[in-house]
């Protein structure tokens, strides 16, 4: 059951987001990107709007490249990753994403995890699903199966997107002695 407040909050997140989405992989194209293919298609479902899209290797500098100028564009709202989120010696998703957030939302890794257990058992505990705040913008770090992905956007990602950019995007609000109420 959803309290007031929540439900308040969500309703003013409400409306398309804008989003960016990256796949990071050393093996896929566009063509055979079939995790993004799903993030896209999922958002776009959902009525959100995708402004920007790529695919990149696994490599630290090519990923924070990329990161970089989604969060440097105004009209990006969210970015959302898939792939290179496991233990891999090639997997180093998390590491990049974390060193840019501002704000972790360990929620949602937490939450991924205990989903996925429901599916795959013990296996979950590999993921390192990672999510947080980057320039007042929304960074969400999912594992590239499709299955993951499906799961990942349908439990979490689209019932709370328009609420997590909206609390991520708003101004701060005055401290108490500050501004007109303070006077």
């Amino acid at each position: 059951m959803t309290s007031p407040s929540v439900q308040e909050h969500r309703d003013k997140g409400r409306g398309p987001v804008r989003c960016a989405v990256l796949t990071v992989s050393d093996t896929r194209t566009l063509e055979t990107d079939e995790g993004g293919r799903l993030v896209v298609q999922l958002l776009e479902s959902a009525g959100h709007v995708v402004v920007r899209r790529g695919i990149v290797p696994d490599e630290p500098a090519e990923i924070r490249t990329w990161l970089d100028q989604a969060l440097g564009d105004p009209n990006v709202q969210a970015v959302l990753t898939t792939g290179g989120t496991g233990i891999a010696p090639r997997d180093r998703t998390c590491e990049v994403v974390s060193e840019v957030l501002e704000k972790r939302l360990d929620g949602f890794g937490e939450l991924f995890r205990m989903l996925s257990y429901q599916e795959v058992g013990p296996a979950a505990m590999l993921s390192r699903a990672v999510g947080g705040v980057a320039r007042g913008k929304v960074v969400l770090a999912m594992p590239g199966s499709p299955a993951a992905v499906q799961l990942a956007m349908e439990k979490l990602v689209l019932p709370e997107l328009g609420h997590l950019v909206w609390e991520a995007s708003r101004p701060p609000r005055p401290r108490v002695g500050e501004g007109e109420a303070g006077r």
